[in-house]
């Protein structure tokens, strides 16, 4: 059985670590290239960089931490936000990301993931899926960020991602985002088990036993996760460890890596 990854994710705005509940009440969480380098180091198998504000004017600042970043660390790391084209995933390739994310650009044009899985190859290609469960029970996507519906149900969005030859889907739950009170499990099982390619999971990290779940419930292939590790919350090799312990094939590392540096006192900032 393939290792279960653990993937760190840091929201970025205005060059800053950011992180909210339920896409909202962003607070600050440190330096974006301190806090890889430190989870590069701790065992974290792989990174994800979201610009969440990505705007074209903001595009070059995006793009020179991305390189600040891939000179500091020692794993795989995707990036995302703004991509809209071809070139924009050159330019991020280029500074040294190893995946791009898209999102909203793929809800809008479909054919963006054949355009970047045809060209740079479907594992580079991983789509993010922003989706909320309405009180009829139906998984909605979502569009900039989680701030407009949708007609896709995730579902069936999934399955043509995966057609058009996306290497990976990147599924969030907007209902538990941020809540800290589990994975969506269920939903996230159904992906898993009709997919053939991976699921990474997001959204409702909370403790170890919630990624223990995600992996032996929701049948994921990764867990993304934010404030739990930003804030110290909880430590990857401890987590690794109890995942090993747990009966979840997990990457240790040999070392002991040291903790992450201290942050300061969060800001609350809003959107």
């Amino acid at each position: 059985m393939l290792a279960k990854r653990i993937i760190p994710c840091l929201d970025i705005k205005d060059g800053q670590t950011v992180k909210g509940i339920n896409f909202v009440n962003l607070r600050q969480a440190g330096d974006p290239v301190a806090l890889g380098k430190a989870y590069s180091q701790q065992g974290a198998d792989e990174l994800v960089y979201l610009d969440i504000t990505a705007s074209h004017e903001g595009r070059k600042t995006f793009t020179d931490l991305v390189g600040r970043v891939a000179q500091e660390i020692s794993i795989p790391f995707t990036v995302g936000g703004g991509i809209g084209a071809l070139a924009d995933v050159e330019r991020l390739l280029t500074a040294g990301a190893d995946k791009v994310s898209v999102n909203s650009a793929a809800l809008r044009r479909p054919e963006l993931i054949d355009e970047i899985s045809g060209h740079f190859g479907s594992q580079v290609c991983v789509v993010a899926i922003d989706a909320r469960q309405g009180d009829d029970g139906r998984w909605t996507c979502y569009l900039n960020g989680g701030r407009i519906p949708t007609d896709r149900d995730l579902f069936a969005w999934a399955h043509e991602v995966q057609e058009r030859g996306a290497g990976e889907i990147l599924f969030t739950s907007m209902n538990h985002d941020g809540v800290k009170g589990g994975f969506a499990n269920e939903a996230l099982r159904r992906l898993a088990d009709t997919l053939t390619i991976p699921v990474i999971a997001s959204g409702g990290a909370g403790c170890r036993d919630h990624f223990r779940d995600v992996f032996a419930l929701g049948h994921a292939d990764a867990a993304l996760a934010a404030s739990v590790f930003h804030f110290g919350e909880i430590a990857i090799p401890d987590l690794k460890v109890f995942l090993r312990d747990e009966g979840i094939p997990v990457r240790l590392t040999a070392t002991t890596p040291t903790p992450p540096p201290a942050t300061n006192t969060p800001t609350h900032i809003r959107q």
